[in-house]
């Protein structure tokens, strides 16, 4: 069952990681992609790091188990560091559209990988339907042009894809390991794996520091994606990964499209269309399906039809008021 702070959760995650696509839109005008990706975990690192360190005890904050050690990789190597990269990478040879699409297979691939590593997650029926419903708002949100699906540039929809399993197979794994660190101290370690990774690809990418155009602009996108959807978002991420499981927690990625048509909207001016509208309520109803897992809707109905039919009676010379009994 999703409680309130599993949907406070998602719905900062969603609204944070949505910025991001706007965020990173604007600043890849000034930044080298994977380098951007490099400073940002830069950046995250330092402020958590330094959060962490003041706020835990030495305890809290030090591996003791090889499932802490696989907990810290998979979150710091595989769901931020070669997800993002990979993301940024891939944007570089697709559309924004055609990359929404590809990266949003991320919750159809979790499950994939669930029902293969943890015997406590799996997607029921209903589940997978909720899914399809998601993905298919997704594409409605995005538009993309079919032929774009089926022809561009090859690559780039394998390295999307790609990222998407990355994030997958990460978030499964960090659920399998089951580790006793808190998910913050987990990110606190997970983001310099993800930074010095970042930083490897790019300089095997010829990237250079002097190509940055050290702008206003700059500073603004790279404090976005750096602190807002690199240190809150996580935080609320991963946190929903611990309390909900990967399945729910990556249906994230179905809300982010939306978020991201919205607020380029609000702040680039960009339109938003009727279709969109429509995969806006696609979305909302494949959450609605997957949410009513948690709903015994029979009892429901059953305990309904017995409370109308007990209202409509009247009342027997034998009925008594409540508290009191017969002599």
């Amino acid at each position: 069952m999703i409680d309130r702070r599993s949907a406070f959760l998602f719905a900062l995650s969603s609204l944070c990681f949505g910025g991001t696509f706007v965020a990173a839109k604007a600043g890849l005008a000034y930044f080298p992609p994977l380098l951007f990706v490099a400073l940002r975990f830069d950046v995250a690192a330092l402020v958590l790091g330094s959060y962490v360190l003041l706020s835990s005890s030495r305890s809290a904050l030090l591996p003791s188990s090889r499932d802490d050690v696989l907990g810290i990789v998979a979150t710091g190597v595989l769901v931020i560091g070669l997800s993002n990269a990979l993301l940024f990478v891939g944007q570089q040879y697709a559309t924004s559209a055609v990359g929404a699409i590809v990266f949003s297979l991320n919750p159809i691939l979790t499950p994939v990988f669930a029902a293969a590593l943890l015997s406590s997650d799996r997607l029921s029926a209903r589940g997978a339907v909720g899914m399809v419903l998601g993905l298919v708002g997704v594409a409605l949100v995005v538009s993309p042009d079919p032929a774009a699906l089926v022809g561009g540039d090859a690559l780039g929809r394998a390295i999307l894809f790609a990222g998407a399993v990355s994030a997958a197979l990460g978030a499964v794994l960090i659920r399998r390991a089951d580790a006793s660190l808190s998910s913050t101290v987990r990110i606190a370690w997970g983001l310099p794996l993800a930074a010095g990774l970042s930083h490897v690809l790019s300089f095997g990418a010829g990237e250079s520091a002097a190509s940055i155009s050290w702008t206003t602009g700059a500073i603004l996108a790279l404090a976005y994606v750096s602190l807002v959807a690199g240190v809150v978002a996580y935080i609320a991420y991963f946190a929903l990964l611990d309390s909900a499981g990967p399945i729910r927690a990556n249906l994230v990625f179905y809300a982010v499209p939306a978020v991201s048509t919205v607020g380029g909207a609000a702040l680039l001016g960009e339109s938003i269309t009727a279709t969109a509208i429509a995969g806006f309520v696609t979305i909302f109803l494949g959450f609605a399906v997957i949410g009513s897992e948690s709903i015994d809707l029979r009892s429901s109905l059953a305990s309904l039809s017995a409370a109308d039919g007990r209202s409509s009676e009247e009342p027997t010379p034998t009925d008594e008021p409540r508290g009191y009994r017969s002599d």
